[in-house]
């Protein structure tokens, strides 16, 4: 059985265990929630698709390297841009 001053010193702990369970609810969590939703756009990333980088350029995709992705912004315009450069699918 514990002493009340071994027992006082455990109770103390509580509040700051509590606390990280807490932050990991709130941040820790939908923090891979988010990183699993980002992976899932950009491996269903395909040709054809409008999409916005994160610079806010609007294209459709033309083709696809595993690193690299090309958007026709224009007529007779496209531009190189890493493939996480993409911020979104348009439509979706």
């Amino acid at each position: 059985m514990l002493v009340p001053q071994e027992y006082m010193q455990l109770v103390n702990f509580w509040p700051i265990i509590l606390m990280f369970v807490v932050m990991y609810f709130i941040v820790y969590r939908p923090q891979k929630k988010q990183e699993k939703q980002r992976k899932s756009l950009l491996d269903n990333l395909k040709k054809g698709d409008r999409v916005v980088t994160i610079g806010g350029v609007h294209g459709t995709v033309t083709a696809i390297d595993p690193n690299k992705v090309t958007l026709k912004v224009a007529e007779k315009t496209e531009i190189v841009f890493s493939r996480s450069a993409i911020a979104s699918i348009q439509g979706e």
